[in-house]
């Protein structure tokens, strides 16, 4: 009976992981970049995932030719989406599709004008206000 149980967990289907070292991330601003993927996560000592609020270090893969931040460049950016589920206090769970960043400069502020797209609300706890008032919902 117990060898059926585990045998069941392994065929799961849309088993997600958190955000690691190469995740590759949507940007869900107007920076002009695209894609990133990650490099490391900043003050977690030792850490290597990374979760909702976490400030993470990029590097740009794809971007607009226009783009304030270019391909190849490496930036620190703070994790806005992810689909591994959060699991908040009061017994919900959420989870999106994707996993998205938004670009930000040494001051925590964000280097786009504009954030796509919905964010969690556990970013308001962690002091990105100036994120959370460019967003057009927060869940």
């Amino acid at each position: 009976m117990l060898e059926d149980s585990r045998d069941s967990r392994k065929s799961t289907k849309g088993l997600r992981t958190m955000i690691i070292m190469g995740s590759v991330l949507d940007v869900a601003d107007n920076s002009g970049a695209k894609k990133a993927s990650m490099i490391g996560v900043i003050g977690r000592s030792g850490k290597k995932t990374a979760e909702i609020g976490d400030i993470i270090t990029c590097n740009i893969k794809e971007s607009t030719p226009t783009a304030e931040v270019k391909k190849g460049e490496v930036v620190r950016a703070v994790v806005v989406r992810t689909a591994y589920p959060i699991f908040r206090k009061d017994g919900t769970v959420l989870k999106f599709d994707r996993n998205a960043v938004v670009v930000i400069d040494k001051d925590k502020n964000p280097r786009g004008t504009r954030v796509f797209g919905p964010i969690a609300r556990e970013l308001r706890g962690k002091n990105f206000m100036k994120i959370v008032s460019l967003a057009p919902e927060v869940i």
